[in-house]
């Protein structure tokens, strides 16, 4: 199966998501199973009403899932945005890791040319 690539749009709103501890935390806790909103809330510091904005924070980057079992709200972690990052971070890790070893390669040539090269000559001085 082919994956389609993260678009910019998707990382941004990944790395926006993955930026606050908060929104860690709750990934964290997610990581462990499916979570009833109010049972996630609970061991943080702040209202309710905080907390589902960094829930849909993470609802938009598609790391939380959503489903509702009646009255019910009940998240569960979605890794996959996450891979597309990290597949996006090991592409440009390899594009610079190439770059610089190119940029090694002619300096290390540059310095053998140099050295190999005969002392220049001892010229008159008036």
């Amino acid at each position: 199966m082919m994956r389609t690539p993260a678009t910019p749009k998707h990382l941004d709103q990944t790395l926006l998501a993955l930026a606050d501890p908060t929104r860690r935390a709750i990934l964290q806790r997610l990581s462990a199973g499916e979570v009833r909103v109010t049972e996630l809330a609970q061991p943080f510091a702040m209202s309710l009403n905080a907390v589902s904005k960094h829930i849909r924070v993470l609802e938009r980057a598609h790391l939380v899932h959503r489903r509702r079992e009646g009255r019910e709200h009940l998240l569960s972690f979605t890794p996959k945005p996450m891979d597309d990052v990290a597949r996006w971070m090991d592409a440009q890790r390899a594009n610079w890791s190439a770059r610089l070893q190119a940029l090694d390669d002619l300096l290390q040539e540059e310095d053998r040319a140099l050295a190999s090269a005969p002392p220049p000559k001892k010229g008159r001085t008036r």
